[in-house]
């Protein structure tokens, strides 16, 4: 288990990563992988238990599905540092022949991806089907996945959502980015989500809201509950409230940084405010 040092270190360093890598290329997401960062950093520390000795089938081990695939930055970056692939590989992030794409894709056999992602909607139908196996396989591992709140707008996230707690899906954890920003502005102003808790609550889930959701132990805490109310007979949704560009003054309570990379003066910025730690660059 990681002191909570631990963890912040890994996500500074994480936080390096990724406005390096999208700066790298003048391309990429920074905004919404910076706002998900500490949670992939607890998840993939502190919770799931894994092996980076990769299969696809992922048997006798708790699984991820990255929905919103655009925060591709912050996935590789922490499946790296947590011994999927080579460090040193984030250097090639969305340059081409490489297998660190803009979206995460299968072709390329990257360890720790296991779903093509980019399309929003379609990553809790994955999921949840992965979860069902597993109940189907006699496997008692759990399984996990991550959304952008804008992606609650589709269609497919309720059908989705239906069946699971139709079908007594209690082996699986969605989490819900709930930053209430998405590319072309506010999340009230483009489709409002209205009240997501009920709604998850009306279609049989239960639900945990995580106010503080880019702060380590608040995360920590959220899972551990989230996980004790696994088997319950019910799907667990964790609401999980995020500063989009969290820890990037320039990037946060804007959402501008959905998808734009950083000039060089402002990286320097960026890295400034986030110094190297003992984890080093790539």
């Amino acid at each position: 288990m990681s002191t909570t040092q631990q963890l912040q270190d890994f996500a500074q360093q994480v936080r390096r990563d990724i406005v390096r890598m999208v700066h790298d290329v003048q391309s990429g997401h920074p905004g919404g992988s910076l706002g998900c960062n500490e949670f992939l950093t607890v998840l993939y520390q502190e919770v799931m238990d894994y092996s980076t000795n990769f299969s696809m089938d992922g048997k006798n081990e708790d699984l991820f599905f990255l929905s919103n695939g655009h925060i591709s930055p912050v996935f590789y970056s922490v499946l790296a540092r947590s011994g999927f692939f080579p460090v040193s590989e984030l250097a090639t992030f969305r340059k081409l022949n490489t297998r660190l794409q803009g979206h995460p894709t299968t072709h390329e056999n990257l360890p720790g991806v296991r779903v093509a992602s980019g399309s929003l909607g379609q990553g809790m139908s994955v999921a949840i089907g992965a979860a069902e196996a597993k109940k189907l396989n006699g496997d008692d591992k759990l399984v996990y996945s991550l959304h952008g709140d804008g992606e609650m707008q589709e269609g497919q996230i309720w059908e989705a959502a239906m069946y699971a707690a139709g079908k007594n899906i209690d082996n699986y954890i969605a989490t819900i980015d709930y930053n209430l920003k998405q590319i072309d502005g506010a999340t009230d102003d483009v489709l409002p989500l209205g009240n997501l808790k009920a709604k998850f609550e009306a279609f049989g889930w239960i639900v945990i809201e995580v106010e503080k959701g880019n702060d380590i132990e608040a995360i920590k805490q959220g899972l551990k509950e989230a996980k004790a109310i696994t088997g319950k007979g019910k799907p667990v949704c964790i609401l999980l409230h995020t500063e989009m560009g969290n820890g990037v003054d320039f990037m946060m309570h804007t959402h501008a940084w959905h998808g734009k990379p950083p000039s060089d003066a402002q990286l320097e910025s960026a890295l400034n405010q986030n110094p190297e730690t003992t984890l080093g660059d790539y």
